[in-house]
């Protein structure tokens, strides 16, 4: 393969995930199998030492950027001491390689090696474990899957990779948040877990005798819950804003960010102060443009964003901001000999909730939306649950004693989330993207994803194409409410 490139799209090579290590080779299609580890490794969390989880690449980075047209040939090996499987979300794979324990392929034992081949969807995608606490331990990378057309384009590229972390072991914040309830039903197994741990300086204050953190917004005549855990910090690319990355260019260029929220149970705004923005796709999938200084994103879903920086000398931090909190992470574009400042890991105040309204879902219309026709099947699917106790549902059901949602190969098939909780679930579909069709009774050609955000009190309806006949994970991607059993399965069947 061919291309042409201008000098900042070669740039972007370099700076894409420059933080995590890893440049990607461009100007052909690699045909040798790309190596992926999953493995253990160390972060330095505000100067204090962090035993983590990640995906390393055969260049010794975290996470993948594929060429165009270049089939998803991976070598992935298990360098853990307990067993795993990595999901590839965004992409649509074989079933056989979806990276779901058990459906159908069983975990990777230890020093285990599988391989993985299929054609890659393009766009900002990651990559995570399927086994929760795996998840929250950072057993996740950025999969970018360039497009012709982005190798062409005037523009550099950044990766901005967000997660929550707590030094406490996965099992021990499931256990606070949870107040130690057991995880229902969960046929994934809770191994994979950090050794040892402490409280790691964890603010109390905030904590009720269960350990769930106390931070609500007030609806009318109701008490809504948006975060039910506080974390020991919130990173960009691994790293707090006390040693933010920095990532240089030109005075006046273009940036397109790619941003993968890839926390466990936080959902952000993304502000990107003085500079102008477009947001220009979400989950992979191109959106008309939508012009703006902050956009919110909920955990698993991705977000590009184009910026085009003032002209002259300056610095230009991008940050996440916590809903319903005043914590923030970053990181900040500088051109060359530009003034940086230090930011504050703390805001002045807390950032609002996020889309309760669905003000922002209600505006995002797919460049290339799915084709029209009729629905062969509608179906309501009901999510709830509560804090205390702490279990969330699907169609009254946790995963164990779930009912499949069914359907035919080719079939359009349309499912309306109704929330009757107090939490927002981020919903996740395995095998298909979808398109949103509906709010609130409200119908329009929205975007085109793999997981859509259901604020409490409310109905999203999603479109779908169903594709292979096999059972299909459909899932809250909020980490404790998975591992608790928020989770059925999307069960295909041949025509």
């Amino acid at each position: 393969m061919t291309s042409s490139f201008t000098r900042r799209g070669f740039l972007a090579a370099g700076a894409a995930l420059g933080s995590l290590g890893l440049l990607p080779q461009l100007g052909r299609a690699q045909s040798s199998v790309l190596s992926l580890v999953a493995g253990t490794r160390s972060l330095d969390i505000n100067g204090r030492a962090a035993s983590v989880y990640g995906l390393s690449n055969g260049l010794g980075g975290q996470g993948l950027i594929l060429d165009p047209d270049q089939r998803f040939q991976v070598q992935l090996t298990n360098a853990l001491d307990v067993e795993t499987l990595i999901h590839w979300h965004g992409q649509i794979p074989p079933n056989a390689q979806d990276g779901v324990p058990d459906m159908p392929m069983a975990k990777l034992k230890p020093a285990e090696t599988r391989n993985y081949d299929f054609a890659p969807q393009p766009g900002t995608h990651w990559m995570h474990s399927h086994i929760p606490t795996q998840e929250m331990q950072l057993l996740a990378a950025p999969l970018i899957v360039r497009s012709a057309k982005d190798l062409t384009e005037d523009r550099q590229e950044v990766v901005m990779f967000l997660h929550d972390f707590s030094f406490l072991t996965p099992e021990e914040v499931l256990a606070q948040i949870t107040g130690g309830a057991s995880m229902a039903g969960m046929g994934h197994d809770m191994s994979g877990m950090s050794h040892g741990g402490d409280m790691g300086g964890m603010d109390m204050s905030t904590m009720s005798h269960d350990g769930m953190a106390q931070d609500t917004m007030a609806m009318p005549g109701m008490a809504m819950d948006l975060n039910d855990f506080n974390f020991d910090a919130y990173l960009t690319n691994d790293r707090t804003l006390a040693d933010p990355q920095v990532v240089k260019v030109d005075i006046g260029g273009r940036v397109r960010l790619r941003i993968v929220n890839a926390s466990a149970a936080t959902t952000y705004w993304i502000d990107t102060g003085g500079v102008e923005a477009a947001l220009v796709a979400v989950d992979g999938h191109d959106v008309v443009p939508i012009k703006g200084r902050r956009f919110g994103i909920a955990m698993a879903q991705r977000l590009d964003i184009v910026l085009d920086l003032p002209a002259g000398q300056g610095a230009f931090p991008i940050l996440a901001l916590r809903e319903g909190a005043r914590e923030q992470t970053g990181l900040i574009l500088a051109t060359a000999g530009a003034a940086v400042l230090r930011l504050d890991d703390l805001a002045a105040v807390a950032s609002p909730a996020f889309d309760l309204d669905l003000a922002q879902e209600s505006q995002l219309r797919a460049l290339v939306p799915l084709p029209d026709r009729a629905a062969a099947k509608a179906e309501m699917v009901m999510l709830a649950g509560s804090m205390a106790p702490y279990v969330w549902t699907i169609n009254g059901q946790t995963w164990g004693s779930h009912q499949p949602i069914t359907a035919k190969t080719g079939d359009r098939v349309e499912l309306m989330f109704h929330n009757m909780s107090m939490m927002g679930h981020p919903m996740h579909l395995h095998g298909h993207a979808f398109q949103v069709v509906q709010i609130n009774g409200t119908r329009f050609a929205g975007a085109v994803r793999d997981t859509v955000y259901v604020p409490p009190m409310s109905q999203v309806t999603i479109a779908i194409d169903a594709g292979e006949a096999a059972r299909w994970m459909l899932h809250c991607h909020h980490m404790p409410h998975l591992a608790t059993g928020m989770m059925t399965e999307f069960a295909v069947q041949a025509s």
